[in-house]
């Protein structure tokens, strides 16, 4: 059992500067509100397209949706599958799946395809892990994804806090799994290095996307950063599964996607998922094309014959889309390998 859970923390307005980071702006004192995404006001306007038959999801209700949506509002807690207007909500709050969002829900990065609130975060909260561990322990979670905004703010990217928050969970729940997707801690040293020691069972990161497209869609991180910090997590533990993603529709091409697959390969990630893009508002940007299933269905055939352990690549795959089914999944199939490499060697 799971929740995709967030805890609320609203900041004033940004904009964005070369990097994708942002800096605070004053807002009039006649604004009711702060802009969602200010640093995205001057865009041009994308208008958003039709959606094609195999995306459309239908409206959630199922009994147990409505017990998840009444227990976080109850707890007033805020959920990244409404703030990040995800296509999966109805499914994974039936089933009571979660992915907990930690130190707030501001991001420092103004990544072009993100529906989070950009801005300047506030201080961390001391108290954070211990509300965590304890909403998983009473939820009764078999696995937990737990996330978090960019912290460029802060001297570790919030590598302390990670580790903290594991820490926790392990203490009050021991037999919970834990699924971490980070940030990429660019110019963080050591900052890797902390939430590794914590030990959590899967080390989740996201491309996003192909190098060519980083300077336009996720232009506050580095393709080849974020490789490396995936295949350190490997030097560092190879215990620990690893996983990233991508989103198609964007405007990469299939060639671009298999030399992803390849990248991924050579830093030995072991889970990878792929989805479509969906553009949140006119001021994101824009959807290429819908991506029908069959490619997905290819691209899945293609990452498994590269030998990655796992794929999950269809239009409504997410990060954390079935992630306690998936890692049930993902240790089987280490297990099988490590079983026919076993038989392979005791052959010769």
């Amino acid at each position: 059992m799971a929740t995709r859970i967030l805890i609320d923390h609203r900041a004033g307005g940004a904009v964005s500067n070369a990097e994708g980071t942002v800096k605070p702006v004053a807002l009039p004192p006649q604004a009711a509100a702060p802009l969602r995404h200010p640093e995205k006001a001057h865009r041009p306007d994308n208008p958003i397209k039709r959606k094609p038959d195999w995306i459309r999801v239908k409206a959630p209700t199922h009994p147990i949706y409505q017990e998840t949506r009444n227990l976080m509002r109850d707890n007033k807690l805020v959920t990244v599958c409404e703030e990040a207007a995800c296509p999966n909500i109805g499914e994974c709050w039936s089933q009571r799946h979660a992915t907990m969002m930690i130190m707030g829900e501001i991001c420092t990065r103004a990544c072009a395809f993100c529906n989070i609130t950009t801005g300047m975060p506030k201080s961390l909260d001391a108290d954070e892990p211990r509300r965590v561990a304890d909403a998983v322990a009473k939820l009764g979670l078999r696995h937990v994804v737990i996330t978090s905004v960019d912290r460029d703010d802060l001297a570790d990217g919030g590598a302390a806090h990670f580790a903290a928050v594991i820490a926790a969970i392990r203490a009050a729940a021991p037999e919970t799994t834990i699924e971490i997707l980070t940030p990429d801690f660019l110019r963080k040293d050591g900052a890797l290095e902390v939430v590794v020691a914590a030990r959590p069972d899967v080390f989740n990161h996201n491309l996003e996307t192909v190098p060519k497209l980083y300077p336009t869609i996720r232009p506050g991180a580095r393709y080849y950063h974020s490789l490396r910090l995936l295949d350190r997590v490997k030097q560092l533990d190879p215990s620990i599964f690893t996983k990233s993603g991508v989103m198609v529709g964007l405007g990469e091409t299939r060639p671009e996607v298999l030399q992803v697959m390849d990248d991924m390969r050579s830093a030995e990630i072991d889970f990878l998922t792929i989805g479509q893009y969906l553009q949140p508002t006119i001021k994101h940007a824009a959807v290429d094309r819908f991506v029908e299933p069959a490619e997905f269905e290819d691209y899945a055939r293609m990452a498994r014959g590269k030998g990655f352990l796992l794929v999950s690549a269809t239009p409504l795959t997410r990060s954390s889309y079935h992630a306690d089914r998936d890692f049930a999944a993902l240790r089987e199939a280490r297990n099988a390998r490590l079983a026919g490499r076993a038989l392979a060697g005791a052959a010769a």
